[in-house]
């Protein structure tokens, strides 16, 4: 006699929703501080900015921290969407405190668009590349298409292609690097994030991911505490900024934690978007870190906006993924 199995039974909307979760942590955020919470309540999904990851000498108003959390709000709301349910989202709840950044209610059944699926299928294959990119261009109808991603998401994005401009701005990431590198609380701050190969930490900047071997991987932490390294990285980006075949920075019309929000949306539906195309992106925001020269970045593109986040795109070599905090790690 054949014996059958039951059937498993079908998820709860608490199981689903704890399931995105898992999406939203794959997030990008400055150092891979992965600087977010998640609470579950019937229904409906709140993210909260965990401001014991904040950076206070590089991002003192917790900006980054903001564009960050509104990364993981766009990998949430996405695969909230890519599990057939629909959403509302409120963005900044007046009056909920507890630094929540947004609440995302669960609206009824949905049906994701193709659109979606594709973006939801690149969150695994998403990475911060550090390495230099190939010549290889980047195909116009994608950029054509990050700059209507921008738009959906009330940013927007200036593309550089032009070898002055390029020249230019890496000047700009050149004096930031230096002006970073000598500042002691900034290296010491920064060295929080650093671990070896073989760390058992989930956050951070492991030494692979800047090609660096197992067993220097293991003083990097210090290097970048004790040293001032700013000229030698400022030569570095240099050459990564002008090598890249196209730099890109992605603004707002306001500056406010609201706009951080919008900003951090677009960054992630542009990088998305870029890993489905399997375009690579690194971030070179030390201008955009430094007042002074986050003024002068506006200059030289021509806008009357505010610049939140530089990056440089192109095609590279294949990278492992940085270590990301479990699910139970974030949940309130």
């Amino acid at each position: 006699m054949t014996t059958i199995a039951p059937p498993t039974p079908s998820l709860t909307l608490s199981d689903r929703l704890l399931k995105t979760v898992g999406h939203a942590v794959k997030a990008p955020s400055g150092h891979n501080t992965q600087p977010w919470l998640f609470r579950l309540k019937p229904g409906q999904v709140e993210l909260l900015a965990d401001l014991s990851r904040a950076c206070p000498v590089v991002d003192p108003c917790n900006r980054e921290l903001t564009i960050s959390c509104g990364a993981a709000l766009f990998h949430l709301n996405l695969a909230i969407h890519c599990d057939s349910l629909a959403t509302m989202v409120r963005i900044l709840p007046p009056g909920s405190g507890e630094n929540i950044i947004a609440r995302v209610m669960v609206a009824g059944p949905y049906v994701p668009s193709d659109d979606e699926q594709q973006l939801f299928e690149a969150i695994p294959q998403r990475r911060t590349n550090r390495f230099p990119f190939s010549k290889q261009d980047v195909d116009p109808q994608l950029q054509t298409e990050w700059i209507n991603d921008a738009k959906s998401e009330a940013a927007w994005i200036h593309l550089i292609h032009s070898e002055r401009e390029k020249h230019a701005l890496a000047d700009l990431i050149s004096e930031g690097d230096r002006e970073q590198a000598s500042d002691k609380r900034f290296r010491h701050e920064l060295a929080k994030w650093i671990h070896s190969n073989t760390s058992s930490r989930r956050d951070g900047i492991p030494g692979y991911s800047q090609g660096i071997g197992d067993f220097a991987s293991h003083f990097g932490w210090l290097a970048v505490r004790t040293f001032d390294w700013g000229d030698g990285q400022a030569a570095k980006d240099r050459q990564l900024a002008e090598g890249s075949p196209l730099l890109a920075v992605i603004g707002t019309n306001g500056d406010t934690p609201a706009d951080w929000v919008a900003c951090g949306q677009a960054l992630a539906k542009m990088l998305l978007r870029g890993a489905a195309w399997s375009v690579d992106a690194s971030y070179l925001n030390q201008p955009i870190e430094i007042p002074r020269l986050r003024t002068k970045v506006s200059e030289l593109i021509g806008t009357n906006g505010y610049p939140q986040i530089l990056l440089r795109l192109g095609h590279g070599r294949e990278v492992k993924p940085t270590p990301r905090r479990s699910v139970e790690d974030v949940i309130v």
